[in-house]
């Protein structure tokens, strides 16, 4: 996990910090698995998975229902599961789609939790798929109101507290091959 994380690139000065929370916080535990729902330890891994359509750089995004925001999908690593895997579990699980996902992930954030479940922190590595828009999805009911793709322009003219606080920091950092033309 440690090299995971050491491998990430910092796009901006908040990446940096949160990678460095990251880095110190590996070094001082073996156990970075949420073991009980919601919170124990407080501090755990999560893998979100941000579907990318090919052709105009749009993303997907779930409405989620605990954290009451739009979101990437993904979901906590489970325990002994490296989180490259929980990438691809969770977009099957919650999107019924099986695609490759990147090799490792894109960014890095540390986060305390919002809705339902706030008061801990996530850790949480960001991974890309590509996913074309008229790729059937299932959307699993019981996370998420609704699903839909989003351009960059209209996350940036929406407001911000409808989304994970770091997205519009993670779309700077997508690269301009996935951002669409």
């Amino acid at each position: 996990m440690h090299d995971v994380v050491t491998r990430l690139e910092p796009a901006d000065n908040l990446e940096g910090e949160h990678r460095g929370h990251a880095l110190g916080w590996l070094r001082s535990t073996d156990d970075v698995f949420r073991r009980v729902k919601p919170a124990e330890p407080s501090r755990h891994l999560v893998s979100y998975v941000v579907p990318v359509d090919p052709d105009d750089g749009d993303v997907l995004l779930v409405e989620h229902v605990n954290a009451g925001l739009w979101l990437p999908p993904g979901g906590h690593v489970e325990v002994d599961e490296d989180p490259y895997e929980t990438a691809a579990r969770e977009i099957e699980e919650e999107l019924g789609v099986t695609a490759p996902v990147s090799a490792a992930p894109l960014f890095l954030t540390v986060t305390e939790t919002v809705g339902v479940d706030a008061g801990h922190v996530d850790v949480s590595l960001w991974y890309t798929v590509e996913i074309p828009r008229d790729q059937p999805l299932r959307p699993d009911a019981g996370e998420f109101h609704s699903v839909r793709w989003w351009s960059r322009d209209e996350i940036v003219k929406s407001d911000p507290a409808l989304f994970d606080r770091h997205l519009g920091r993670f779309l700077r950092k997508l690269p301009n091959a996935e951002r669409g033309r």
